[in-house]
């Protein structure tokens, strides 16, 4: 009797451990990209546990899934990168039975993606990058992306260190689009990143955040969302949409065929597309989720600020991050040698 205790005891504690295991979710995002508030009513939702890891570019985060990165159910690429990850069979389809919330997303936000009838990725916020300034230390600021080129800011500014968003900001600034594929444009773009260089203070993704906080940078290339955080804490920082235009990004929230947990991932995609939740975890980041019926919950300051709705004036101008395929080449070597002129 004692021995068939034992093994009950065991098979119990074996139960256990494998429910505890199930009910984990493994969220692979962005910094500072879902409110902590929602998260745990998932948990209480769902009786799970969200474990969240965070990248700073699409491009780390391919390299990592490359490299054989296995146990993430959610993960939240850029619409460009999630291209390349269907392309190579990384992604999981989607069952859209499993998703009652998917008619919340806007159509126009669908216009803007490749994946218009979501059968593999969903779009959680629209996004893009633009520039912060301190505007009681820099009382002549305007919105352009010729800024980088003042010597009087020099160690005062920062840019994004990422390929796409940097060459972008150069191209848009001599009038050229951000998806080229012309060599003299992508040759005219790297020397004028290779110029700012000289005046930066470094390339940097999550540092300028706290740097325009604390006045040690004055002028800072960001995403929308951290700047409207900083903004929201910070009434001294004001954020300006460059008038040449910016780039637009339209961040979506995939499963990977190796997660372990599809069902778990399936409601976690669901349950932050309902209006209410939307609308909190929209307000609490900063960035706009193009979720129609949670559009109505926010504020209307929310929807005033410049770092959550583009001007009209200015959307004509601004683009959307494509997938250049073997053309990214082109922008690699600009990259490469960006970073390593001195």
């Amino acid at each position: 009797m004692k021995r068939f205790a034992w093994h009950c005891l065991w098979l119990l504690c074996l139960s256990l451990s494998v429910q505890t295991q199930a009910q984990t979710l493994h969220l692979y995002t962005w910094a500072d990209y879902i409110s902590p508030e929602v998260v745990q009513k998932f948990e209480k939702q769902q009786r799970c546990k969200v474990v969240i890891d965070t990248f700073d570019s699409n491009e780390s985060m391919y390299a990592k899934f490359k490299a054989g990165a296995t146990g993430y159910d959610v993960v939240v690429p850029t619409a460009y990168m999630i291209q390349v990850m269907q392309a190579q069979g990384m992604l999981a389809p989607l069952d859209h039975k499993l998703l009652p919330n998917l008619p919340n997303i806007d159509p126009a936000a669908l216009a803007k993606v490749m994946d218009k009838t979501m059968d593999h990725s969903v779009p959680y916020t629209l996004a893009y990058a633009a520039i912060a300034v301190r505007k009681d230390k820099l009382k002549d600021a305007t919105a352009t992306w010729a800024m980088f080129d003042r010597p009087a800011l020099a160690g005062r500014m920062t840019l994004l260190d990422d390929m796409r968003e940097a060459i972008g900001a150069a191209l848009k600034s001599l009038g050229h689009s951000i998806n080229t594929r012309d060599d003299a444009q992508l040759a005219a773009a790297r020397d004028v990143l290779i110029r700012w260089k000289k005046y930066i203070a470094r390339f940097d993704n999550e540092g300028y955040k706290a740097g325009i906080d604390s006045a040690e940078f004055l002028l800072v290339h960001g995403y929308s969302g951290d700047l409207f955080q900083v903004q929201m804490e910070n009434p001294k920082v004001e954020i300006l949409i460059p008038q040449e235009g910016v780039t637009i990004g339209c961040d979506e929230m995939v499963i990977p065929k190796t997660a372990k947990q599809p069902a778990l991932a399936h409601a976690f995609i669901n349950f932050v597309l309902d209006p209410a939740i939307a609308a909190e975890n929209m307000e609490w980041m900063g960035y706009y989720c193009p979720n129609k019926p949670a559009l109505a919950k926010v504020s209307p300051e929310f929807l005033k600020n410049p770092a959550v709705i583009i001007p009209s004036d200015l959307q004509a101008k601004c683009e959307v991050i494509e997938d250049l395929g073997p053309d990214l080449a082109k922008y690699t070597k600009v990259w490469d040698l960006v970073k390593a002129a001195r």
